[in-house]
């Protein structure tokens, strides 16, 4: 039997053939055909060939087009996460753009994140404690909310659920505790702030956006307690834009894609503490079974990630300031390298038989 890479490597060549073929002949026939339904002259090949090639450009090199924007000055913002990464940023390029932005952060009294914001010394800058997990701190952030509004009548604009731990580990190397702790924060933290401000942010007919994830769309091997976690936010995001709609808030997903580099989410020094605890409680009969060359492959994968992806959360940035001030904010965005977004549409959209031979 071949080795898996050289069968890989067949089914991806393989297929890029039959894409070339079909694009070369069957599209150009199509084109031609529903020309002559419309009442066109035949479009010849290279026609057809050159319409397509312009539509794909268009799609992907064109900047969106302008779909109104809402008045910024007065609104406030509430941000989950703004110790690092996505939240922190966040928050610094919200308050630049004019808005009043409330971020929560899980360190407020010895956390570097939270210390910078409040440094600011700015009235439009208001950093609370706030631990999605606590039912009591989200209470407490919710009523600190209403207190700090400038008309508390007129509600909240925006909530951005950013808030989120990430790991890894092979099923049977992952504890139970794992599963719960990652989805805690994840997915019922993201649940348990939302349900404590939406009442603000209906008044205001705002804006939900929840960070999810590429994960959130497709699954990978050592992933499974973040993509559980991540699919959930997905669903509750869906079914809340049904929800909401009769109420005039729009709810939109954010999918990053490998944004580790930017972030600094995953070291050399995790990937080794986890490695660690993930060998040490494992039972010894998954031990036995496995084996430690396996499990040390696995882990140099991991630590392979370390530093990779994209290193500048601009993309990130724009794309929830756009789903926050657009008139018409897009359901979904997808800011990720373009590898990445074309492994997603084919492990969503194609069988499953294509894409497991294809990525695994």
């Amino acid at each position: 039997m071949a080795p898996l890479p050289y069968v890989r490597v067949a089914l991806l060549v393989g297929f890029s053939v039959f894409l070339t073929i079909v694009l070369g002949f069957g599209l150009p026939t199509a084109l031609s055909f529903l020309a002559r339904c419309c009442g066109y002259p035949d479009a010849s090949v290279t026609e057809c060939v050159v319409a397509v090639y312009l539509v794909f450009v268009v799609y992907v090199a064109m900047p969106r087009l302008p779909r109104g924007t809402v008045k910024i000055e007065g609104k406030a913002v509430f941000i989950t996460g703004c110790d690092s990464g996505f939240g922190h940023a966040l928050a610094k390029h919200l308050h630049k753009k004019g808005f009043i932005v409330f971020a929560g952060c899980l360190f407020t009294e010895d956390g570097d994140g939270a210390k910078e914001l409040k440094e600011m010394h700015s009235e439009r800058m208001k950093v609370l404690q706030l631990d999605v997990c606590s039912e009591e701190q989200v209470a407490e952030s919710a009523e600190f909310v209403k207190a700090n509004l400038e008309d508390s009548g007129k509600g909240l604009w925006a909530l951005v659920n950013n808030a989120g731990v990430s790991t890894f580990g092979e099923v049977e190397f992952t504890s139970m505790e794992t599963y719960k702790q990652v989805s805690e924060v994840n997915l019922w933290g993201t649940i348990r702030i939302t349900k404590a401000l939406l009442p603000l942010i209906r008044r205001t007919k705002g804006r939900v956006v929840n960070l999810a994830s590429m994960y959130g769309r497709m699954g990978n091997a050592l992933r499974s307690p973040y993509c559980i976690s991540k699919y959930g936010v997905e669903a509750f995001t869906d079914c809340l834009r049904y929800e909401m709609k009769p109420w005039g808030v729009k709810v939109s997903l954010i999918e990053p894609g490998n944004f580790v580099a930017a972030t600094g989410i995953l070291s050399r020094d995790l990937v080794a503490a986890t490695a660690d605890k993930l060998w040490r409680e494992a039972p010894p009969v998954v031990q036995e079974d496995y084996g430690k060359s396996h499990f040390e492959q696995h882990m140099a994968l991991m630590r392979s990630y370390c530093g990779s992806g994209q290193r500048d959360v601009v993309p990130v940035l724009e794309d929830i300031t756009d789903a926050i001030v657009s008139q018409r904010p897009f359901t979904r965005y997808n800011p990720m390298e373009p590898h990445w977004w074309i492994r997603m549409q084919v492990m969503t959209h194609l069988p499953a038989a294509i894409s497991d031979r294809l990525y695994f």
